[in-house]
């Protein structure tokens, strides 16, 4: 039976109109485990939400974070390892990133790569639609019946030998509400919702197929949350009757504050953990906000200029490395962003190269794979991997010991040497506007000036904006960046774009201002976008 807008079922109320499939998602059954969860997590969740605002509050008035004292001795206990590689996780030396929509799905599928990341986060936009298709998408996939024929006529499907790629879908992060399931007349998390409709249908038909329910946990910013997505995992298998350690989690280390507990991340999800990931960009993202006040010590250049090499980002890496390592478990490297354009063969060769340079440093530093997001990347950063791997799956014996750990060096922000520039300045513009736009007309995932784009890019373009004036930052040109001039820089990169019938640009730029150029400083773009913009009064969907 399709469901209405606004009926309430088994304790939840859905308040978005219909989509089509969508009686096969939320049966009775799912939903039931959905309250089960919800029920479960819901006060402890808006108690870590709490406990994030204080800790950022205490940064901002010159607290800088540490290793805690209080976890030292799971730091020192060296006995303890977390659980073995699961079946299809033996072997991470390439995998691809990208959204649930058909599409995308069938080409990561086929790519080659070793894990594709499902992602129902950064690079997903939220709405109903996207949530409860790429649910389907993913059955249909992992049932092999997927297949999509684009407008122009171009068919899509699964190729017909081999095996696919382990799948490892990212829920939303622990901030994120799903606006359009409410208990209690509250939403429900969306981690919670994407977490639980993917287990609750495909945990036993993965083990059948020799594998196992994986996870990516995105945004975490201390041991407590995770401890929090622990106690999700046992609930659940308990729920469904599967065995304790079925599901596998590996966790992006993507806040500044996860950076000094990733041991102890580690340490609560031991019997679920697979790994770390390096998540680069909203690590600098979370660096920008949580130290946006702090003045010059922290005030960094223009996007482009803050790579891996800078000292900070170095200590970063190596230390995710060697912790890892350390306990069994596997480190993943950061996202190649880069996305060929097979019509400008020049421009192709530099991009393959930064990216092969790229994938270099992160195998020879240990990292056991790392991240695409094209399919034709794939084969660049599994050279790179085969190079220094060989036969081997991963190089988890390789301890880096060497690395001192040093809660300093994660904060040696000035050690970075850039300038902010106005080009810099127009295309933080550029990028936050025009990816805003298209999260808000569903694509998550948006291809501007030859990079893959996702929420995370444009969270570092706005925050960049803000913090520069707040701080009265200097450019190379000596000018101070004020409200004013980035206003009239606004204006000007606005009246620039490429409008089209059904775009959504004076939304988006409504929203880059609020999050940019407001006097208070939102946590997440997504979320002020979200509440206000996505899905309001969409039209029900019978398409498929």
């Amino acid at each position: 039976m399709q469901r209405s807008s606004g009926i309430t079922l088994n304790g939840i109320t859905l308040t978005a109109a219909p989509i089509h499939r969508q009686e096969e998602i939320l049966t009775t059954e799912a939903l039931d485990f959905i309250t089960a969860l919800h029920k479960a997590t819901a006060e402890r969740r808006q108690e870590l939400l709490q406990a994030r605002l204080h800790r950022r509050v205490q940064i901002s008035n010159g607290e800088d974070p540490k290793f805690l004292p209080e976890t030292a001795h799971i730091r020192e206990d060296g006995s303890w390892r977390v659980a073995p590689p699961a079946p299809g996780l033996e072997d991470r030396r390439v995998e691809i990133t990208g959204p649930v929509d058909k599409k995308m799905t069938i080409n990561a599928l086929n790519s080659g790569a070793k894990v594709w990341l499902a992602d129902m986060e950064d690079s997903s936009t939220p709405s109903w639609r996207n949530v409860i298709q790429g649910q389907l998408n993913l059955i249909d996939a992992l049932d092999r019946s997927i297949d999509f024929t684009s407008p122009e006529g171009k068919e899509y499907k699964l190729g017909p030998d081999g095996t696919l790629p382990t799948i490892v879908v990212r829920p939303r992060g622990w901030h994120l509400p799903e606006k359009h399931m409410l208990i209690d007349n509250k939403p429900v998390a969306g981690g919670i919702v994407d977490f639980g409709l993917y287990f609750f249908h495909n945990a036993r038909r993965l083990l059948a197929q020799g594998k196992g329910p994986y996870f990516y946990l995105p945004k975490i910013e201390n041991h407590l949350e995770a401890r929090l997505w622990n106690d999700v995992f046992i609930l659940a298998q308990d729920l469904l009757g599967i065995p304790q350690g079925t599901i596998r989690a590996t966790v992006l280390i993507e806040t500044i504050t996860a950076a000094f507990e990733m041991e102890e991340i580690l340490f609560e999800l031991r019997d679920h953990a697979s790994g770390l990931n390096a998540g680069r960009w909203d690590y600098i993202f979370s660096i920008i906000k949580n130290f946006r006040t702090r003045g010059p010590r922290f005030v960094l250049p223009d996007r482009d200029q803050v790579t891996m090499t800078a000292p900070f980002m170095r200590a970063y890496t190596e230390q995710l490395v060697r912790a890892c390592h350390r306990r069994g478990a596997m480190a993943i490297g950061g996202m190649a962003a880069a996305i060929p354009n097979r019509k400008d063969e020049e421009a192709n060769a530099i991009a393959f190269e930064k990216v092969r340079a790229d994938k270099t440093r992160e195998a020879n530093d240990g990292f056991d794979g790392s991240w695409v997001a094209h399919p034709d990347l794939v084969p660049v950063c599994r050279a790179v991997f085969d190079a220094v791997l060989g036969d081997r799956p991963n190089q988890l014996d390789r301890t880096r010991e060497d690395v001192i750990p040093d809660d300093r060096a994660l904060l040696n922000i000035a050690g970075l040497h850039g300038t902010i520039t106005e080009t810099g300045i127009r295309t933080n513009i550029e990028v936050g506007i025009r990816y805003i736009e298209s999260w808000l007309r569903g694509n998550g995932a948006a291809a501007i000036n030859n990079l893959m784009e996702d929420a995370a890019t444009a969270e570092i373009s706005r925050s960049q904006i803000w913090q520069w004036v707040y701080a009265n930052a200097i450019t190379d040109r000596g000018e101070i960046v004020t409200a004013g001039t980035v206003q009239a820089m606004l204006e000007e990169e606005f009246n620039r774009l490429d409008r089209f019938d059904g775009d959504r640009f004076e939304d988006a730029r409504e929203v880059f201002e609020e999050v940019a150029l407001g006097e208070e400083f939102p946590a997440f773009l997504t979320v002020p976008a979200y509440a206000r913009y996505l899905d309001e009064g969409a039209a029900p969907d019978t398409t498929g």
